[in-house]
């Protein structure tokens, strides 16, 4: 099992992420490495949602908490749901 953060991102979000970006991509590398993160990443044409695939909702939580991104209004709203993988190569099932 495994928990998706959502990010709704604002419309000034590809202007505004380069001064926060080095932050926010240091916490992701730190997080895969650690085996937290799994898989991140925004969505494209249009740039209005991103998706961070974390095994524990603990772990999704506090980088959401934490993450300049969100304490700069890069992103407007998000949320954790539970995923319930049932199929692919990397399942821990």
């Amino acid at each position: 099992m495994n928990y998706i953060l959502f990010y709704d991102l604002a419309e000034n979000y590809l202007e505004e992420r380069g001064q926060y970006r080095a932050e926010h991509l240091g916490m992701a590398k730190k997080a895969a490495e650690n085996g937290e993160l799994l898989l991140g990443g925004a969505l494209d044409e249009p740039a209005d949602l991103a998706i961070l695939i974390f095994k524990t909702e603990a772990q999704a939580r506090d980088f959401a908490e934490n993450d300049p991104y969100v304490k700069n209004g890069l992103i407007k709203n998000w949320k954790i749901r539970k995923w319930n993988a049932v199929i692919g190569s990397k399942l821990d099932n």
